[in-house]
């Protein structure tokens, strides 16, 4: 999304505040022809929780002005956004106004921060287009704060991407990955993080593959009609091993068409989240021109959550190319995390704090996630993202000029380096 028009005329901080903690914003006017001596704020919660909640109109309250800045106290109840309505009276006297908007969060929330990330893309070492390094350069530079390629069998092309900056000051967290086909198990899988490739495992010691497989059959006993026990079993066994080198396990796709029919058909799909031995559900992804992907996995991601179920969730690409990829830039994971490590994101998902983000070009956001987070993403996607971007997207252009061999890059990268961590540091404040 692009930048609100009205923060480009006035920078409010911080933007995130923590609930019940009496807190002073900061508003600056951006402009001269917006500094004035005397403002005028509306305040109104909007969720309309809060002792200042009422349908009465909300009364102008002077606000201080300290050497041009705007300071606004007050304590901001519950975990809401707020609407503030800055007044003025322009040079022939006409009131003037402008709307800015804050968020309040419990203290669990408070000490995290919104990362974007995607965990599902594909390069030329397996079906994409480009090289891996260049899909890592361009997902900085759409905003991503984390990636990892996920090669279809492919665990190498991910360690390259990482290889190809390890000698740059780049702020884009890049983790191993892999998309894991194991044989007899239909299901595609994502390996996000593991510090070994789950396919070569398969392979390298094939025998013992089998073996293991079929002891989870065993110990698994009888599976419901339609469902192939060997399938299933490897699914278990892919998904403990991604946990046991420290990775994300997400079940990819369920509602993605192939050879007439969803794969890997319902039967299976339905059992895998009766006994949900993934980490993470795929429940946003790039399939949704092809047939109606997004709107069943999300259909039956709500379906899961009627039922009393916990279903840790994720958006991705699947993008096979980031220049002609219709969904590159689209679809991605919000973690709130307590940092970008992939420790913090990996248990942040686990923990329930993710949202799977849909951001269709001529169309309004739409997360898909637990209540309370769907609620804060859309206020991040609003109010802090665009600034955010707009960071990330002179990093991603230097990274790319970087591989391509542009000379002075990667010292341009260096004094880049941080600022969307400092920008992160602006917008939260108020404990």
């Amino acid at each position: 999304m692009e930048v609100k028009q009205v923060n480009r005329f006035f920078d409010i901080a911080p933007r995130v505040v923590l609930a019940g903690a009496k807190t002073t914003i900061k508003i600056t006017p951006l402009q001269q022809v917006h500094a004035r001596d005397e403002y005028q704020v509306a305040y109104w919660p909007l969720d309309g929780y809060g002792s200042a909640a009422t349908w009465e109109a909300s009364p102008d309250e002077p606000v201080e002005v300290i050497d041009g800045v705007i300071h606004y106290t007050r304590t901001f109840e519950g975990e809401q956004e707020h609407v503030l309505v800055l007044k003025w009276a322009d040079n022939g006297g006409a009131e003037r106004s402008a709307e800015l908007h804050i968020y309040s969060v419990a203290e669990d929330l408070f000490a995290r921060r919104p990362y974007k990330g995607d965990i599902h893309l594909h390069s030329c070492r397996s079906d994409g287009s480009e090289d891996p390094a260049y899909v890592a350069g361009a997902c900085r530079r759409i905003g991503l704060d984390f990636m990892a390629l996920t090669d279809h069998g492919a665990y190498a092309p991910s360690l390259e991407v990482i290889d190809a900056y390890k000698d740059v000051d780049a702020d884009l967290r890049m983790y191993p990955g892999e998309e894991v086909h194991l044989p007899e198990t239909p299901p595609h899988i994502i390996n996000f993080g593991g510090s070994r490739s789950v396919n070569m495992t398969s392979q390298e010691a094939h025998d013992a593959f089998e073996k293991d497989v079929a002891k989870l059959v065993e110990q698994i006993g009888p599976v419901p009609e339609g469902v192939n026990a060997v399938h299933y079993a490897g699914c278990v066994w892919a998904f403990d091993k991604i946990r046991q080198a420290g990775g994300l396990g997400v079940f990819c796709h369920p509602y993605w068409v192939a050879g007439g029919r969803y794969h890997p058909g319902m039967p299976l799909t339905d059992h895998i989240f009766d006994t949900q031995p993934f980490d993470a559900y795929e429940v946003i992804g790039g399939y949704d021109a092809d047939c109606d992907s997004n709107t069943l996995q999300t259909a039956h991601y709500h379906s899961q959550l009627a039922k009393g179920r916990k279903v840790p969730v994720v958006g991705v690409t699947d993008a096979h190319s980031t220049a002609k990829h219709r969904y590159f830039d689209t679809y991605y994971t919000i973690a709130f995390a307590p940092s970008a490590d992939l420790a913090d994101l990996i248990s942040s998902i686990k923990d329930l704090y993710s949202v799977a983000m849909e951001s269709l070009p001529n169309d309004r956001p739409r997360p898909v996630g637990p209540l309370r987070l769907t609620k804060y993403a859309l206020f991040c996607e609003r109010e802090i993202f665009p600034q955010h971007d707009e960071l990330c997207r002179e990093e991603g252009r230097l990274m790319l000029a970087y591989i391509g061999g542009e000379p002075g890059a990667a010292a341009a990268l260096a004094r880049l380096s941080g600022r969307t961590a400092a920008l992160y540091d602006k917008y939260w404040g108020g404990k």
